[in-house]
């Protein structure tokens, strides 16, 4: 494994793998809930808990002494440091597939969960249990140290959220930096539209996606947007190698680092040894922007949705960025709510410019959704949703439902 013994070498790195070009034809979510018993929601459950009800479908995280089997619809379930499950589809060549294929998974998860009395969440944020940490590693163990002495965010960001990701093709040389800028524009917007995490443990928060809350408590230089000016690799790679070290492995020693410490500062002799690659491959998933290169765009900043409703946002965003034109016009749309995420998350719909700008760009989805191949039933289904949630959402009280 190459060793990293200067910064342009990390740099370089990072800007070949991060936004991988061409023809956009794929689209991935992965689904996140908690986990509650059905009789007692509010009652911590324990990984045996998990791995009994999986079988063989659970993750090695859980104590399965085995690779965990795929679902019937070809998603993996991982499980997150508080107990939530997440379905992680298999990239689809098109939104119905997609939908067909996450369905299915969904419905036999829910199915596998039900015969051991467990039902799966339907807001992004746990709204009946404080946050307490399920899986004991070295690398959650560090991860809550480090966010324990910055304060109380951070573990609530691992033990009580639950999100939904929309994983798109980064497009072609010339789409990457108009699908970039949109998803970045529309976020705030979007992320009122749907948020469903007013409550936590048991209390009404007074943000419409507190969820969202918890990641602007977290250290900015891990959590906030990725600059969008200029080169978008350069850009992220700049980021990356500023951003703190969470964890550095170390087998079952402990992973902690000194607070403050940077990849860069690594490469710079800060840390015994250099890192290598894959230390810094490493260091990429401990960054969490709401958008995020991964070779893929993957849109971190939607809440947990209800039942079977994950379809519309992911309906919405395929729709928006279905084809340049449409793009655009979304990006117009969006200008006047853009970079208002702390408005977004905090007031959601209630606020006039937020409520406006996602009114706009969900009709404009909504009027484009025959752009994404789903069948009529779906797409109906999709604007009944989209109505819904702008029909009740007038007020944040509203919001927080």
């Amino acid at each position: 494994m190459t060793t990293l013994h200067h910064l342009s070498q990390a740099a370089d790195h990072i800007s070949g793998i991060c936004f991988k070009t061409g023809p956009p034809r794929r689209i991935g979510v992965e689904l996140e809930w908690t986990v509650h018993r059905s009789d007692a929601p509010a009652e911590y459950l324990e990984a045996a808990d998990l791995r009994t009800a999986l079988g063989t479908h659970a993750p090695s995280a859980l104590g399965n002494p085995h690779p965990g089997a795929v679902l019937p619809g070809g998603g993996a379930v991982t499980v997150e440091p508080g107990g939530q499950l997440e379905i992680s589809s298999a990239p689809a060549g098109s939104l119905t597939e997609l939908y067909e294929s996450l369905s299915t998974d969904h419905a036999y998860l829910r199915a596998l969960l039900a015969r051991s009395g467990l039902v799966l969440g339907d807001s992004g944020l746990d709204p009946y249990r404080a946050p307490r940490r399920l899986l004991h590693t070295p690398r959650y163990a560090a991860m809550q140290r480090s966010f324990d002495a910055a304060g109380r965010h951070g573990r609530t960001m691992m033990c009580s959220t639950a999100g939904l990701q929309i994983c798109l093709d980064a497009g072609t040389e010339s789409q990457l930096p108009r699908r970039w800028g949109a998803l970045h524009e529309m976020g705030p917007a979007l992320l009122a539209a749907f948020a469903t995490s007013g409550r936590h443990a048991g209390r009404d928060t007074g943000w419409a996606s507190a969820r969202m809350a918890t990641w602007y408590g977290i250290d900015p230089r891990r959590t906030r947007p990725v600059g969008t000016p200029g080169d978008l690799a350069a850009g992220w790679a700049e980021y990356a190698l500023a951003a703190p070290l969470l964890c550095v492995r170390r087998g079952e020693q402990e992973w902690d680092v000194p607070a403050g410490v940077t990849f860069a500062d690594w490469i710079d002799g800060a840390l015994p040894g250099r890192p290598a690659v894959d230390d810094l491959d490493y260091h990429l998933s401990t960054l969490f922007p709401p958008v995020r290169p991964r070779g893929y765009l993957e849109v971190r900043y939607l809440d947990a949705q209800p039942g079977t409703e994950w379809i519309a946002p992911a309906a919405v965003v395929a729709a928006l960025l279905a084809d340049d034109t449409t793009t655009d016009a979304a990006r117009a749309l969006a200008a006047e709510s853009a970079g208002q995420w702390l408005t977004a998350a905090r007031a959601g719909l209630a606020d006039p410019t937020i409520r406006r700008t996602a009114a706009a760009l969900l009709d404009l989805a909504c009027r484009n959704l025959d752009g994404t191949g789903l069948p009529r039933a779906v797409r109906d289904v999709v604007t009944d949703i989209v109505a819904r949630r702008l029909d009740r959402a007038g007020t944040r009280k509203d919001a927080h439902r």
